[in-house]
């Protein structure tokens, strides 16, 4: 019987996870260096933790289930929520700011298709607790050096703030669950929807010219003084706006200006408080954007202490799609990597205790137990990256020495076997 993966997902072979290796380390290591440390949740929570935060109706998107105990659980379809329920259970009396990192997999119930899985990666970033401006601006710097270090081409950063639009929401009365109808209709660019909204609202043409000017807003910092003038007699609306110049200027200390000031994004959640971005890459097509994220309080679910949070989730298989869009080659990897080959099979134990010996000095090293021709062991070391072949023959044994072969350059040396590791962990091109 022949088994198929489960639809919607994928097997990684060596290629793709050499590739996918190097742009998960380079992200850890660009973070790791702001100061963030790496934090695990459970693959599984209980199936109340989403349905708190998103309603019942997310059960149509998840893989839940009912275990042995009769406890309802379910897959996480993202990791925002784990975070905040790990804070609340653990966290809340740690110093603030909390910075920390996570990456892992995640689970959605959908038809996959084209770039969406069922099965997918998040690397993700969370603050919480301390000064939400710096926060804000400084997750924003790292994201755009992440991808610089990653060589993705092309993408665009936007930046916008939900205090502009709420602000204004709250000074006309609009309660809670029109305010929701109306972000979403802003997050789908769905502007007859939103019309007819504030026209059942009975909103004046004033106060709808306001909001038509604040999600047009599309351009550069210098755009915001467009319509501070319009917002001055709107205390809220104002302050934010003030608040997102505030930010704006902290993101440029970090030396970081090339971005678009997009009062349209509203990310369609609730519990975004403030700033928020995106980051396209339209190479990707419909599918573009690879990360987004900005400030919220989700802590409220769970009644504990109201503590501002600002995160964001790169969709990394999104970035391994910009990867091959654009045909990223990731660099080259320069690994010590040996293979040792004993020419008879009486040789083997010879050839293993070498083999110790360099795995002793953290070189990565194979041996050809099955007894391949020399041709055949050549081809696969030249085929799996392998710099370096030992040869162990009846001479190399009598005379306790080896034959070092560069991969790479073609010279081929006899040595005593005490020197091998120098020599292997020179460069190359010295050899």
């Amino acid at each position: 019987m022949e088994f198929k993966k489960p639809r919607g997902t994928r097997d990684f072979l060596f290629e793709d996870l050499e590739e996918r290796k190097y742009v998960e380390n380079t992200i850890r290591k660009t973070v790791e260096n702001y100061g963030f440390k790496e934090i695990k949740t459970p693959i599984f929570e209980d199936l109340e933790l989403f349905t708190t935060r998103s309603g019942e109706g997310i059960k149509e998107e998840l893989y839940h289930f009912q275990d042995k105990g009769k406890r309802d659980l379910a897959l996480r379809p993202e990791m925002t929520a784990s975070v905040a329920r790990l804070y609340n259970n653990n966290l809340q009396r740690e110093a603030k700011p909390l910075k920390m990192y996570y990456f892992g997999s995640c689970f959605r119930y959908e038809r996959p298709q084209a770039g969406r899985y069922r099965q997918f990666w998040q690397f993700g970033i969370e603050v919480i607790g301390g000064t939400p401006i710096y926060n804000e601006a400084e997750i924003i710097a790292m994201a755009n050096e992440v991808l610089q270090k990653l060589n993705i081409q092309n993408y665009e950063v936007a930046i916008g703030h939900l205090g502009i639009i709420k602000g204004v929401l709250n000074h006309l009365d609009v309660d809670a669950e029109k305010q929701t109808e109306i972000i979403a209709s802003i997050d789908k660019e769905d502007y007859e929807h939103l019309k007819e909204i504030m026209e059942d609202l009975k909103i004046d043409m004033k106060n709808q010219q306001i909001i038509n000017d604040i999600i047009n807003v599309n351009g550069t910092r210098k755009d915001l003084d467009s319509i501070k003038p319009e917002l001055e007699e709107i205390p809220e609306a104002y302050e934010a706006v003030l608040e997102l110049d505030s930010i704006l200027e902290i993101i440029e200390a970090f030396n970081f200006t090339d971005y678009t000031v997009k009062l349209s994004i509203a990310r369609g959640l609730d519990y975004y408080t403030g700033l928020v971005f995106e980051v396209y890459v339209p190479d990707l097509g419909a599918e573009k954007q690879i990360t987004g994220g900005g400030t919220y309080n989700l802590m409220g679910l769970f009644d504990s202490e109201e503590v501002e949070s600002t995160g964001f989730a790169f969709g990394f298989d999104r970035i391994m799609e910009a990867y091959h869009k654009q045909n990223i080659q990731i660099p080259e990897d320069n690994t010590k990597r040996v293979l040792i080959i004993p020419i008879k099979p009486d040789f083997k134990k010879e050839a293993i205790q070498i083999a110790q010996q360099l795995r002793g000095a953290d070189i990565i090293t194979d041996i050809d137990l099955k007894g391949k021709k020399l041709k055949k062991n050549l081809s696969y070391a030249n085929s799996h990256n392998i710099n370096n072949v030992v040869m162990i023959g009846e001479q190399e044994i009598s005379d306790n020495t080896a034959t070092l072969k560069n991969m790479k350059t073609g010279n081929q040396v006899t040595i005593p076997q005490d020197e091998l590791i120098e020599l292997i962990l020179k460069d190359d091109d010295t050899q």
